[in-house]
Parts: C-alpha cells; structure tokens; sequence
C-alpha cells in the first residue's frame, strides 16, 4: 500500500503497512443511546472498526463536539484498530446522539440535530486520504445538511478511479431525498442496502419495481441501477436472517445467512459492508464475498452494541470459516 503520511504515530503501523489497504470511514460518528446506556456507533465509524479489525489499515472521518461524549468517544477508540487523529472537533455543535428504541431486536431510531458531523469541513488532510484510499464508505444519512454533503461527495469525487467507492444507503427517515440517492450513486462503484429498501430507492429514483417472487425483484432492482449507472460495479442487498443476494454486472450469487441468537441488529449491516470489501479488495468471488458478509454480519448481530470485544479466537475462527 501507498505511504501513509502525516500519521502522528506512524511507527505503530510500519510493520503491517505493506501488507495493508488504506480503508476510510466518512461520515457519522455518534452515540446509540440504549435502553442499557450509551454506545459507540454510526455507520461509517462501525464499518471502519470492522474494517480495521480485519486487517486494514483504517481511518475515520468525522466530527465530535468538544464535550464530554466527543472526549469519551475517543478513549474508546482508542484501543480500537481505528485511526481517529483526523476527527474533527466542533467548538459549536455536539457530538451525535442517537436513541435507540428495539422492538423484538429490530432498532428504532430518533436522531437528533443538529449533530457535529452534520459540519464537517474539507480539509487537506482528507482530500490527500481519499486520493490514496483504496476503499472509501459514506452513507446518505450523514449528507442531510449541505456543508457535510458536499465534502463527502467531493471526497467520493478525489478517489482514485481504482478505489472502490461505497454508497451505504441506510435511509433513515426524512434524512434522505432522491438527489442524494442519485448523486451518491453517479459516485459509487458498490451500493450496499437492505431488502426494506430497495423498493423505496427505486421509488425516489423514479424506476420500476418488477412484480414476481421476492428474491427476483430484488435481483432486478439491482439489475435495473446497476444499467441505471455505469460506474456501479455491484450491488448488495442484505436480507436480515435471510442472508443477502450480491449482484455484478456478469453474475449474482445469493446466501441463505448464518442461523444466529440475535442480541440487536446494531452494527450488523455495517460489519456485513467491512467484510464484503475486504475480501473484494482481495480479489475473491461473490460467494466468498457473501459468506464473509454473512460471517461477520451475523456475528455483530448476536452480540450487543455496534462494536463488541472480539477475542481473537473468534476472528481466527470465523476468518478460517470463510477462507476454509
């Protein structure tokens, strides 16, 4: 992988930076408030951890206020295999909350705002990481305000034409539109959504959506915004406990998913994204890529919170899993 420079502690990572690919995380960092307490999440900030965890090289970028939660989210990054030293800090705005109602394990979300990250700022420092980043991840809930929208889809835009660009759509309600979908799509090389919203995407870019069985309409939907926009490379579509379908332009696979106990569903589908694009990035094949997914997806799920401990026998064991 290309230098990284400017890294304040760069002697931490030069043993493995050879052997790494430089993943960033843009967009939303911010505090799920559960029923239990307060947890670490936002879906480009659970992607990067994941991602990190994985082997990569990983940095986030997003926003905290100067305040408590901002101060207490990086000590727990900290230990963390994410880099936070390019986080912004917001003297006017605070760090993002989010309460989390579950209902049968399934999340309800209230976010509030506005929230620091809705005013990231592009810097120099970000343009030059998303110049040399073989993988970016950003989302359409973190474009709601025009400052952050706009530095996310320039740094979509600086990308390297070989990084893979990741559009996570994770709609949630009314912080998203149809142009955001559309510009955020012009930008990516993989979409990644849920079952839930395929039908709404389609709605808000004004395709149609085919009648027939479930799993063939969601295989051509994807179809459809796969010849909708030429830089799309491949769309995922995960299925909760009914495992995921990934289709490309030549081929699709489908995966049943991995019988698990869910604890929440929090961070399960940002694991999922982490685990899809590293083995992409790695040059596997979609039944791969599905299994990973469904690994590591299934994993977060059976656990509490967005970014659980993971004792290395875990990782080795599922690592080995996918890769046997």
């Amino acid at each position: 992988m290309r230098g990284w420079a400017g890294h304040p502690n760069g002697t931490h990572w030069s043993t493995t930076l050879k052997e790494q690919h430089l993943i960033l995380g843009i967009g939303e960092l911010l505090w799920d408030i559960l029923p239990e307490g307060a947890r670490l999440g936002g879906a480009p900030a659970n992607f990067a951890v994941m991602s990190g965890r994985l082997g990569n090289h990983v940095a986030i970028l997003s926003r905290i206020g100067r305040d408590d939660l901002g101060r207490e989210a990086i000590r727990q990054l900290d230990p963390l295999p994410a880099d936070t030293s390019f986080l912004q800090v917001d003297p006017a705005h605070e760090t993002g909350r989010v309460t989390v109602a579950l209902e049968g394990g399934q999340p309800r979300f209230t976010i509030h705002e506005p929230s620091a990250w809705d005013f990231a700022e592009l810097t120099d420092d970000w343009v030059r990481l998303a110049e040399r980043a073989d993988a970016i991840c950003f989302g359409s809930l973190a474009q709601r305000c025009h400052e952050s929208r706009q530095t996310i889809q320039t740094l979509a835009a600086q990308a390297s034409a070989a990084c893979i660009r990741v559009f996570d759509v994770n709609l949630r309600a009314p912080f998203y539109s149809s142009e955001v979908i559309q510009e955020s799509l012009e930008l990516a090389t993989v979409m990644k959504m849920n079952d839930d919203e395929v039908p709404l995407v389609l709605g808000l870019l004004g395709l149609p959506l085919d009648e027939g069985h479930r799993s063939d309409r969601l295989r051509l939907g994807a179809e459809r915004l796969l010849e909708e926009f030429p830089t799309l490379q491949l769309v995922a579509v995960t299925r909760g406990g009914c495992g995921s379908l990934l289709v490309a332009r030549d081929e699709w696979h489908e995966h049943p998913g991995i019988p698990i106990k869910v604890a929440d569903t929090i961070g399960a589908g940002d694991a999922f994204t982490a685990a899809m694009i590293h083995y992409l990035l790695r040059g596997a094949d979609l039944a791969t890529l599905n299994e990973a997914g469904n690994r590591w997806g299934g994993w977060v799920a059976s656990q509490s919170g967005a970014m659980p401990p993971l004792p290395e026998v875990v990782r080795a064991g599922i690592s080995a899993a996918i890769e046997g």
